[in-house]
């Protein structure tokens, strides 16, 4: 066993390959070619002497051997961050960085002014924020790439500690002169034979769509996928389908865009927007202040 061959970055993509159960997704996610990300687990695999991955048709599980090494590259991965943080933090004077991954929804809706307002009151904690969909923003806490995460989707995040962050209801959106725009209310299985604009079918708004489609036996009839709520308001304004999207996220384009808001009379377009870390109990106070901050904001 040469444990001196160990690298930072094979640890890393290791982690990756395990939580995903994909070499290829796992190398995706750490901007590797698939080959280089074979020869590192390769070479990881003939440093420690031991397999570490099964190969199967699905993709890859851990040996015992491998799961002993998950659990502690995850620990030696997290105090090479805190490190990295530390130290940049006494270059550049600032006291404390935040890793803060967010969804679209949480991203749109309510975090700029909250998080303008916890920078005027904490000018030495700079907050490093990247908008994910909400299964990266699950899986980069747990792999320690972010000190916390916004996102909706409860049932992705196990592993994880949550607290209530803030709610929304989604609505449906339709363009001027569309058949419905004289409605207040409708269901969602009114609705759901119309096209629909849509975000990626990795979001956690799409898959729901899609199952709540498939609950009613039909298919969702997605006729355009795009990147933003912003975009999904132009194609629905330009007519190319009918959205469903965070009441919040849509008030700025209303007017501009002549769009209406029907409500939905379904129990689960109200969401519940939930904050996560990997251990409640051993929070830095950076982060705490962050989430101390968010938590009892208004709304």
């Amino acid at each position: 066993m040469n444990l001196q061959r160990l690298d930072l970055t094979s640890l890393s993509l290791f982690t990756l390959v395990v939580r995903t159960g994909s070499i290829s997704q796992g190398a995706a996610l750490a901007h590797l070619a698939i080959g280089a990300a074979s020869k590192r687990i390769t070479d990881l695999e003939a440093a420690v002497g031991v397999t570490l991955l099964e190969r199967h048709s699905r993709g890859v599980r851990t040996t015992a051997a491998g799961q002993v090494l998950f659990d502690r590259a995850r620990a030696v991965l997290q105090e090479v961050e805190h490190l990295s943080a530390e130290l940049s933090d006494y270059a550049s004077g600032v006291v404390g960085v935040v890793r803060l991954w967010t969804n679209t929804s949480a991203l749109t809706q309510f975090l700029p002014g909250e998080l303008a307002a916890f920078q005027a009151g904490n000018p030495g904690i700079r907050i490093e924020l990247e908008e994910q969909n909400s299964s990266d923003v699950v899986l980069a806490v747990l792999d320690g790439r972010a000190d916390l995460g916004i996102f909706a989707d409860r049932t992705a995040a196990h592993g994880l500690a949550l607290m209530n962050y803030r709610r929304d209801r989604l609505v449906l959106v339709v363009p001027n002169g569309h058949a419905l725009q004289r409605r207040k209310s409708v269901r969602f299985a009114d609705v759901v034979d119309n096209d629909f604009v849509c975000l990626s079918s990795a979001t956690s708004l799409s898959r729901r769509l899609h199952e709540e489609t498939e609950l009613l036996g039909r298919r969702l009839r997605v006729r355009i996928q795009v990147r933003s709520f912003d975009a999904m308001c132009l194609m629905v304004a330009n007519g190319m389908g009918v959205a469903v999207l965070p009441e919040a996220a849509i008030q700025p384009h209303l007017h501009s865009m002549h769009l209406k808001r029907i409500v939905l009379d379904d129990a689960w377009v109200h969401r519940q927007l939930l904050i996560g870390v990997r251990d409640a109990t051993a929070v830095p106070r950076p982060v705490r202040l962050l989430i101390d901050h968010l938590c009892s904001a208004p709304g």
